[in-house]
């Protein structure tokens, strides 16, 4: 039998015990949130502090986290091959006898911000899919915090193949999901905003974008986040430049600028720079406008770089595993390590296109992405019409028009519709291959006049007249040449004269810009996969 002292100095023993691991955890989620807020404040100074908290932390997950704010860091500085680098160590924690589903999902959300930081969004978009349609238990803060950043990247590959409504909601999700228990959860939501503001720029609601930036920028004036005020400085910025007040325009830059300038935050003060020489070019101000445009430049092609870099190292990586695990799938089910089985498949999967055609740049890499993505859904709708061949003459679609139709034209919300639905049927043709093809020719049969189908094939489109319909002859013959098996045969000369081109050269440069292969690496992959 215990005595009641023995109990009374045992229980004592237990509440001191609890009490020190309590004060450990609390301890250690407080130099978390201050890894984080670094984050804003200098990346290098955040990666110092985070490195040496990992070193002294003992709690796998927290090892986990520390490692993904890092890679932020890097990311945040341009360096994207560092940034993969740190962001994969994260995976020696999971071979570790404390792996738990938080560490799985945490990792598959790092690799998903890996592919959206090198501009793969529809890798992103893919992987976070997977992620979100399974059933997550949210009782764990860090998985809940998680699942709201899953949201936000979502929102953010969603905005930028303009699925505007569907972004809008899950950035709302995302912010939905989090309460302001820390500096990160009141991050991710102020970022929301922030990007919620350019969604509503783009759907010309300016006063209620304006009204988000300007409360943010007063609820972090003098916290020294300064990332944030920057971020948020550009983005009124851009509404001042869409209005025309470029003055206004250059202060909010110049005070982003200068949040920053000491910083290294180099994606950031690139657009920065880009938006600097704008203003100026239109101010007509030479000699500010050659300083930021070669500031811009410079920056950007850094960037690029990096870009291809991290992307090249991505790829290597793959390699490795697969040849490090030859028998990799068989041994699947044993395994403990599901994120790796994922990442690896996603990898082969979504870039075994890039190993085939050996591709030289991340431009590339990327456009051969979206082109085979975008073919099933060419093949969808010719499926549905009849080809036929029209008769060609020789004469190559040309700039007439568009060098006078410069100024935006307003035109109505019921003429832009008939113009788009035209359009949309054009599309489902073939007359688009035509070499007398022009912009006059083609509004004349539209209906319309020069200055309204501009108008609405650059806003709706994104790219000019010219662009437009030399993408829709490579979609076209793409595709003939992936489902007609006689056209492999025909030589590249005959292709381009089919597809409307006047010229082999003028062919294979286009076929390359839309596609990111040469027609005869296209026609050499089509072979191979249906001998295979």
């Amino acid at each position: 039998m215990f005595t009641k002292g023995t109990l009374y100095f045992l229980f004592f023993l237990l509440f001191s015990i609890l009490m020190k691991s309590q004060n450990e955890t609390t301890d250690s989620f407080t130099l978390i949130d201050k890894a984080v807020k670094k984050l804003y404040q200098n990346p290098d100074d955040c990666i110092q502090f985070s490195q040496n908290v990992s070193i002294n932390t003992k709690n796998d997950e927290q090892k986990l986290i520390l490692q993904n704010i890092m890679a932020q860091a890097y990311a945040m500085k341009g360096n994207f091959v560092q940034s993969i680098k740190t962001s994969l160590e994260g995976d020696s924690f999971l071979n570790t006898e404390n792996n738990t589903a938080f560490s799985q999902l945490f990792m598959n959300y790092s690799i998903a911000e890996q592919y959206q930081n090198l501009d793969l969004y529809r890798q992103s978009e893919n992987s976070i899919d997977k992620i979100l349609s399974k059933e997550i238990n949210n009782k764990n803060p860090n998985k809940i915090i998680t699942i709201a950043k899953l949201y936000q990247l979502q929102a953010l590959n969603l905005a930028v193949t303009k699925k505007i409504n569907e972004a809008e909601i899950a950035f709302k999700k995302s912010s939905q999901l989090l309460k302001n228990v820390n500096n990160e959860s009141q991050i991710i939501k102020t970022e929301n905003e922030l990007f919620l503001a350019s969604l509503l720029i783009k759907k010309n609601k300016i006063t209620e974008a304006k009204l988000k930036i300007e409360t943010i920028l007063q609820n972090y004036s003098g916290k020294d986040f300064y990332y944030l005020e920057a971020f948020a400085n550009e983005k009124m910025s851009r509404i001042y430049f869409l209005q025309k007040d470029y003055e206004k325009s250059l202060d909010y830059l110049n005070i982003g600028l200068s949040k920053i300038e000491n910083s290294n935050y180099l994606p950031l003060e690139s657009k920065i720079y880009e938006l600097m020489s704008k203003n100026y070019s239109v101010l007509q101000d030479s000699e500010k406008y050659r300083k930021y445009d070669k500031l811009f430049l410079e920056t950007n092609a850094k960037l690029e770089s990096n870009k291809k870099d991290g992307i090249r190292y991505l790829i290597k990586f793959i390699e490795t595993q697969e040849n490090n695990n030859l028998n990799f799938f068989q041994q699947a089910e044993k395994s403990k390590n599901l994120f790796l089985i994922g990442f690896c498949i996603l990898g082969i999967v979504g870039l075994s296109l890039y190993y085939f055609n050996q591709v030289k740049s991340a431009k590339d890499l990327q456009k051969q992405l979206n082109f085979f993505a975008k073919l099933k859904d060419i093949e969808s709708v010719k499926q549905k019409s009849t080809t036929t061949s029209p008769i060609f003459q020789n004469v190559l679609v040309t700039d007439e028009t568009e060098k006078s139709d410069k100024k935006t034209v307003v035109i109505s919300k019921e003429k832009e519709d008939d113009i788009l639905k035209k359009l949309e049927e054009l599309e489902q043709s073939d007359r688009f291959l035509n070499k007398n093809m022009s912009l006059s020719i083609l509004a004349g049969q539209l209906d319309t006049n020069t200055k309204y189908l501009t108008e609405v094939i650059n806003t709706t489109k994104g790219k000019n007249f010219n662009a437009y319909i030399n993408e829709l002859r490579i979609n076209h013959i793409a595709y003939l040449l992936k489902n007609k098996p006689e056209f492999l045969q025909y030589k590249v000369s005959y292709l381009a004269d089919f597809s409307g081109f006047s010229s082999h050269g003028a062919f294979t440069t286009i076929f390359k810009s839309v596609t990111g292969m040469s027609p005869n690496t296209y026609i050499q992959q089509i072979k191979k996969s249906k001998n295979e």
